[in-house]
């Protein structure tokens, strides 16, 4: 495999990332709109990290933190590199970023049917937390 790298997306990247998420995240987000996602790097440019291998896109993570608790969101590999380290890379970078801020527990969104995640998300050393449930109301018309 060529070299991974793993960095902090920038404005130039949004289009790449929003088409990345079309192939290879679960699902969609109200907020996967460039709108949404500029928002996201404008508020904290260091959330949103990228895998890259050779120059291309492979693998994407939302590292967000809002000074009390550490969110995961949109982990996603391209499904052609899966099981090649990528996944595992983005989220020490992400526990990384979070423990330089002063985090001191991750929590990650995943899919309750995407079970290819669920496993993933296990082999990281993450588990489901059945005490909570997550809550959800729209905001904005």
């Amino acid at each position: 495999m060529t070299e991974l790298r793993v960095r902090a997306a920038v404005p130039d990247d949004l289009d790449a990332v929003l088409a990345f998420w079309k192939t290879a995240a679960e699902g969609t987000s109200i907020s996967d709109d460039r709108a949404g996602v500029e928002r996201l790097v404008a508020r904290d440019p260091e959330a949103l990290l990228l895998a890259e291998s050779g120059g291309e896109l492979v693998g994407t993570v939302i590292a967000g933190f809002d000074g009390w608790r550490c969110h995961l969101y949109r982990l996603a590999v391209h499904p052609e590199r899966r099981r090649q380290g990528i996944g595992s890379a983005l989220l020490a970078a992400a526990e990384e970023r979070f423990a330089r801020l002063g985090g001191r527990r991750a929590d990650a969104m995943v899919l309750v049917r995407n079970e290819t995640a669920q496993h993933a998300w296990r082999s990281a050393g993450y588990g489901p937390e059945e005490r909570w449930r997550r809550w959800v109301k729209p905001l904005g018309g």
